[in-house]
């Protein structure tokens, strides 16, 4: 093969293996601790009030039902494609080729990472422009990228040490401040404010704060042992993420008055809390290490889906050439359009994340229930599985898995706009046309981006 077609033509098996437990650890705490805990506490305190921290850890158990398929799926087999060979494999060549393209606009978050890290800037700089901000953390981080999971790994383990310090601190200074003999009391109406409804409603909308531990499988070609650590640090994660979280949302409703607090940032009771110090380095430290954090995960583990698809013939081959960092710089051009357009276009942050997770309750109520087959497609690899149980217990998991997605589902459509309506389904429809368009052409012909553990 010439010189010149190695560089055009690149596979997901030409990617460095060199992620172990650590580093997939640094990436799966930086992808959920992010928007979700600094930009939704307070919304999840107007709903619901002091109770927030009960609906953060309700939320966590729903997240962790959800991620029963990628739990048991990656204990079995390698799948260097990430969600997107999950989706080949469980749910058909049409519906990857669908997956496909919905899969940038999923990726709009990137977006709303860059946005909310802006926001937090302007505590300690008031007046900076927030797009100019967002523009620059963006291009800094794909920058970074560029030169190779293994570096990015290292600065991500970095600032996710200093990250859940600052959030440690944020607790330990608050907590002797909570009244506790009043703080589960409802006599003042503020605890489960708006009832049961309302608690439900928080903990569905905290889905996207604990949430994010799955994002590794995107980085599945590049681990050392995918089936062993992968479903580990999954369930690490998401649990130990979410204990945080309850002592974090514990003083953010429970130092201040219940209403102060309400729909406001996290900064607001940190700054009554923490001396002046301590909180510039909250805010640096965990606001906006927690969104870089949760950028710099997404654009690593995003690309190489995209790679896989290339492989597969959705897109031109050439699109994942690689740099000499083993990086497909062409695909991270792309994110970083993905990334700058919304900012430029000045999307709301909650304009971007009602897209973003009504496609992926979408896209993750297939994958589960495609992943019923998993048993039967692969029964070598589901006896050696360390989380192997009986096949109808399985199954029963997976249609927990289908109710706990529709019921945050249906909280999260009750909210939207029609015109949002109107964007999911336009997407959708545009995603399954080209997949069909794409396959009946021939040019698309998906191969086997899966490894036998």
């Amino acid at each position: 093969m010439s010189t010149e077609k190695n560089q055009t033509i690149s596979s997901t098996k030409d990617l460095a293996r060199t992620l172990g437990k650590k580093e997939l650890t640094g990436i799966a705490i930086g992808q959920i601790i992010g928007a979700g805990i600094m930009s939704m506490m307070g919304v999840a305190i107007g709903m619901t009030g002091r109770s927030a921290n009960m609906a953060f850890m309700l939320s966590a158990v729903f997240t962790m039902c959800t991620a029963f398929p990628s739990i048991f799926i990656t204990s079995c087999i390698r799948m260097r494609g990430g969600f997107y060979t999950q989706a080949a494999i469980f749910g058909g060549d049409k519906f990857a080729g669908y997956y496909a393209v919905v899969y940038f606009i999923t990726n709009m978050s990137l977006a709303m990472y860059a946005l909310s890290f802006a926001e937090y800037a302007i505590a300690l700089i008031p007046g900076v422009p927030v797009k100019v901000v967002a523009l620059l953390v963006g291009t800094l981080f794909f920058i970074l990228n560029f030169f190779g999971v293994d570096l990015m790994a290292k600065i991500q383990n970095l600032l996710v040490v200093v990250l859940i310090l600052a959030l440690s601190m944020f607790a330990v200074f608050g907590i002797p401040q909570v009244n506790f003999a009043e703080y589960f009391s409802n006599a003042d109406g503020l605890f489960l404010t708006n009832g049961i409804g309302g608690f439900l409603t928080a903990t569905a909308y905290l889905g996207f704060a604990t949430g994010g531990a799955t994002v590794i499988l995107g980085v599945s070609a590049e681990c050392k042992n995918p089936t062993k650590d992968i479903p580990f640090v999954i369930i690490a994660t998401t649990f130990g993420v979410a204990v945080l979280y309850g002592f974090v949302a514990t003083v953010a409703s429970g130092v201040l008055p219940t209403e102060s607090v309400m729909n406001q940032p996290l900064t607001l009771v940190a700054q009554k809390i923490l001396p002046t110090p301590l909180y510039i380095f909250f805010i640096v430290g965990g606001a906006m290490f927690a969104l870089a954090t949760t950028l710099n995960s997404q654009i690593m583990s995003a690309t190489k889906p995209i790679m896989q698809c290339c492989e597969d013939g959705w897109y031109p081959t050439s699109l994942a050439a690689l740099s000499k960092y083993k990086t497909p710089y062409k695909i991270l051009a792309i994110f970083y359009v993905i990334l700058v357009v919304p900012i430029v276009l000045d999307l709301a942050i909650s304009q971007i994340s009602a897209i973003v997770q009504i496609l992926g309750y979408v896209n993750n109520l297939i994958l589960t229930t495609t992943a019923m087959k998993l048993p039967t497609m692969f029964p070598e690899a589901w006896e050696k599985s360390q989380f192997k149980v009986p096949v109808g217990v399985f199954k029963a998991l997976m249609c927990l898995t289908d109710v706990v997605i529709l019921i945050q589902f249906s909280f999260m459509f009750a909210s939207l706009t029609f015109q949002l309506i109107a964007f999911n389904v336009a997407t959708m429809v545009v995603g399954f046309a080209y997949s069909f368009w794409r396959y009946g052409s021939g040019k698309a012909k998906p191969t086997i981006s899966y490894e036998m553990a």
